[in-house]
């Protein structure tokens, strides 16, 4: 999977090991890389907005009221992979899948305007192609400290007692420790002392359709010698994100290939800011691209045995939204 992009990861390892900064886009299946240094950016058409860098001018306030409408597949299209999912789950193969589908949007929002006035801790627009306003850190690395803070598990916050809800539900809090069991397992490649800080935090969500409560967890470790300073070797090890693919990796991979039959590109993917020194990285959800004149929003969840076709189709109908309010 990784030998065309081999190069690639030897650029990043060699920029972050000369402090140059750089910005960095991988897609899902680690077959496109895309590195960008300081001076490359804006010429490239991107517009980023993270904690530690960003290129955004100030923006007027949003006056047009917004129109938004999503055209979800219907159930029956849905199950097929769902059902294909959870048969690999009973036979053994998986024991969670991260399964994601592709929906037909309609707005009066461009994909600047969304860019601009959505609220989210990472937020990137890629040329006329692709924006994302995503809540999820992939991994930080900070004085030679890697933490990552998988994010599983949503539930509509205006039911009554949700957080509670969401952190007690069987099927959640099971989803949730396979996520955090498997990234404690991904991190031990490239660190030592691997351990959890924080478990099950409830974190808000605010949209403009509706609120979402949502639950993560804090990983960290001290990077291996042989990994300092090397972001290309890093990411080249860790990659697809567990979080938003399954486990175990290989046969998950596979499984969601065949389930979902369409193509997710940069969607899943990760991208990152270094800065000389230390890395903020995320996973590329909350997702809209553009296909000629059509925009779709790219949305799933994770599915395990105890997985309701139901629950599932909602949560991924839930999470197409945009955090304009």
């Amino acid at each position: 999977m990784f030998s065309a992009n081999h190069q690639k990861f030897i650029e990043m390892d060699e920029l972050s090991h000369q402090k140059v900064p750089f910005f960095f886009i991988i897609d899902f299946l680690v077959d496109q890389v895309e590195i960008f240094r300081e001076n490359e950016i804006e010429k490239e058409g991107l517009l980023i907005d993270f904690q530690w860098f960003s290129n955004v001018k100030k923006q007027d306030v949003l006056k047009k009221i917004i129109k938004w409408k999503s055209f979800p597949e219907p159930l029956e299209s849905f199950k097929k992979g769902f059902n294909h999912v959870q048969n690999n789950i009973r036979l053994g193969n998986s024991y969670l899948a991260n399964y994601t589908r592709k929906t037909k949007i309609e707005t009066n929002l461009s994909l600047e305007e969304i860019f601009h006035h959505s609220q989210a801790k990472y937020k990137v627009l890629y040329k006329d192609f692709f924006v994302f306003f995503s809540p999820e850190t992939f991994v930080k690395i900070v004085d030679d400290k890697i933490m990552t803070y998988p994010m599983k598990g949503t539930i509509d916050a205006s039911l009554e007692n949700a957080a509670e809800i969401l952190k007690n539900d069987i099927k959640e809090k099971a989803e949730h420790y396979t996520v955090v069991d498997l990234l404690r397992n991904d991190l031990s490649m490239v660190a030592d002392n691997v351990k959890v800080d924080q478990f099950q935090h409830i974190d808000f969500l605010k949209t403009k359709q509706k609120d979402l409560y949502a639950m993560s967890s804090e990983i960290s470790g001290n990077l291996k010698p042989e990994f300092k300073g090397k972001v290309g070797s890093i990411m080249q090890k860790l990659l697809p994100a567990g979080s938003i693919l399954g486990a175990p990796k290989p046969k998950t991979l596979e499984i969601i290939l065949e389930a979902e039959g369409f193509d997710r590109g940069f969607y899943t993917g990760v991208c990152g800011w270094f800065d000389g020194k230390d890395l903020d990285s995320c996973v590329m959800i909350r997702f809209i691209e553009k296909e000629g004149d059509q925009l779709y929003f790219k949305s799933g969840g994770g599915i395990t045995h105890m997985s309701k076709l139901e629950d599932e189709y909602e949560e991924m109908k839930n999470k197409i939204y945009v955090p304009i309010y």
